[in-house]
């Protein structure tokens, strides 16, 4: 069932009918700022030049901390407590562009509402080029415990394609910046299939993330999103699409190489150098669990109720004076979609899928997906094989069909 909100409705009482669903708990805040707009990126995200006065840093900020005070007092609603954060993720976006005090001051609204659970993860998305070493030492003190730096490539060309603004060197620098500030968990982003992009660069660039020292690498293959000026490009014939096969041979060759370093795979997109490196925030999306998504255009799920925020942050700061949830729709997940999503996710996991979880049909498609050698049954749970993991979103289809 999904419903718009009216946008002139201060009151929406449908958020808060139903209560936790009993696991972590986490929260979200989207930044909507960057300095330029990646030619990639489809994000709900806005330069200095498109907002005007329309808002500001201070104004999101404003609105946020106004928000964060809604939410808690609607949970309190709630039959149950409201449970401690076990983890909170600033994305955008460009977080760093707050500044070290700026986003402490974030982590302070969400203290002043929430409780955060001892050894909480606290992570910050930020831009290589908008870091340094006193930056990181701020984050620190103010109480992060995680850092991801957006590196996307080291080579200069592919940077140009991707319209990215750091220099190369600069992620790593970055890195090592972070790490020598304190930071036991620190992240670096990849993009891989960059039109223009050799196995010579990839390698480069996988050689740079590993010299940086990081425990945790996400690599994700490049998505040409309609309405983005990557697609214009390739809709023109200035770039070639991103080939299917081009994209496998590199995933298996970031997979190698991390694998030899010692980090291993827990997500299709994603590896640690141990338990403790995995994101546990995003473990939280994957898991099926409840978190709070702040700021505008962020989504929440809440005991199997979602509603995501209205996306402009001028709007979004209209809203939230009104004194309600800045909501611009909601709606209830049926069982059907529940299970959908539980599918959906936990195949792309390190850990698997229960087979018992699977419904009839899904189990029959189970033995065929085996039989083809793209997953395995051990201990009674469905895991990809290496195979599978290139052909993963098609496993997915084939157990929902």
């Amino acid at each position: 069932m999904t419903k718009i909100a009216d946008p002139a409705t201060v009151d929406q009482p449908e958020l808060v009918l139903r209560d936790f669903g009993g696991g972590p708990f986490g929260i979200y805040i989207h930044v909507p700022f960057c300095a330029t707009r990646c030619g990639y990126c489809d994000f709900n995200t806005y330069t200095a030049g498109e907002l005007g006065t329309s808002a500001s840093p201070q104004s999101w900020f404003e609105a946020l901390r106004g928000e964060l005070a809604t939410a808690a007092a609607r949970f309190e609603e709630f039959p149950s407590a409201v449970p401690p954060v076990h983890t909170v993720f600033v994305g955008g976006g460009t977080p760093s562009l707050l500044g070290g005090d700026g986003l402490a001051d974030v982590l302070t609204a969400i203290r002043d509402n929430f409780t955060l659970a001892p050894g909480a993860e606290v992570t910050t998305e930020s831009n290589p080029e908008s870091t340094s070493p006193a930056f990181f030492e701020r984050l620190l003190e103010g109480g992060f415990t995680r850092v991801s730096l957006g590196m996307q490539s080291a080579a200069p060309h592919v940077l140009k394609v991707l319209d990215r603004t750091h220099t190369p060197g600069r992620a790593v620098a970055a890195a090592r910046e972070a790490r020598a500030a304190g930071f036991g968990h620190v992240n670096l982003d990849l993009i891989y299939g960059t039109p223009g992009e050799r196995d010579a660069d990839l390698d480069a660039s996988l050689d740079a993330v590993l010299a940086a020292g990081v425990d945790h690498v996400s690599a994700y293959s490049l998505i040409v999103e309609d309405g983005t000026a990557l697609a214009r490009r390739v809709r023109r014939g200035e770039l070639p699409a991103p080939d299917d096969d081009v994209l496998a041979a590199r995933y298996e060759r970031i997979d190698s190489r991390l694998e030899a370093a010692g980090l291993r795979w827990y997500e299709v997109s994603n590896w640690a150098a141990d338990e403790d490196a995995r994101c546990r925030h995003n473990l939280g999306y994957w898991d099926g669990g409840d978190w709070l998504g702040a700021g505008p255009g962020a989504h929440s799920h809440v005991g199997g109720v979602r509603w995501w925020n209205v996306k402009h942050p001028a709007r979004y700061a209209d809203r939230v004076a009104l004194g309600g949830l800045p909501a611009a729709g909601w709606e209830t997940l049926t069982e059907q979609e529940q299970y959908t999503e539980r599918v959906m996710l936990k195949v792309r996991l390190r850990t698997g899928l229960l087979v018992q979880e699977l419904d009839a049909s899904g189990r029959a498609a189970a033995e065929g997906v085996i039989a083809d050698g793209l997953a395995e049954r051990i201990q009674g749970r469905l895991h990809l094989t290496d195979r599978g993991r290139l052909l993963a979103d098609g496993v997915v289809r084939t157990l929902l069909t």
